[in-house]
């Protein structure tokens, strides 16, 4: 189980940063083709390793982990197969971000799980501050997305090429 949490940490964790990379991307109208991999394929296994620890019903995580293998699938048709064409553009665009969102929202509720310090502030995690600081990270992302969805253009990563 030890090796197992390390690798599913790790993987989300080269997720999120690779993630907010590629959201810097969609932001300056920037393909990177392998940073954009990198969290596609990190994120992804990501979601998948969070099956294998061992739980006996259907827990929030992993409706969460469902949720973003479906956001993903998309975000990989859309990029790869559909090669980001008329609205295919903006699905990408935002099941990219909605699929990092996702990977943060967790990471905030394993750290107000772990750290004791946030853990004494919200320790049911039903508490203001736990609350607060999930409705921040959504609207950081709103914002993001929005611009991102506005930036990103295919006459820009054309002329790159």
């Amino acid at each position: 189980m030890e090796a197992l949490t390390l690798v599913h940490v790790a993987l989300s964790l080269l997720g999120i940063v690779s993630g907010l990379v590629v959201v810097y991307g969609l932001l300056a109208s920037k393909g990177l083709d392998g940073w954009t991999a990198t969290f596609l394929v990190t994120t992804i296994a990501t979601s998948v390793t969070g099956f294998f620890f061992p739980v006996h019903q259907l827990l929030p995580s992993h409706v969460i982990g469902i949720l973003s293998l479906i956001v993903l699938a998309i975000a990989v048709v859309a990029r790869y197969t559909r090669r980001l064409s008329g609205g295919w553009r903006g699905t990408y665009v935002i099941t990219a971000a909605l699929a990092l969102y996702l990977n943060v929202f967790v990471l905030v509720v394993q750290l107000f799980r772990k750290v004791p310090a946030l853990k004494e502030l919200a320790p049911t995690q039903s508490e203001p501050p736990f609350l607060i600081a999930q409705l921040a990270v959504l609207a950081v992302f709103v914002v993001l997305t929005v611009f991102a969805a506005r930036n990103f253009h295919l006459a820009s990563l054309r002329a790159a090429a």
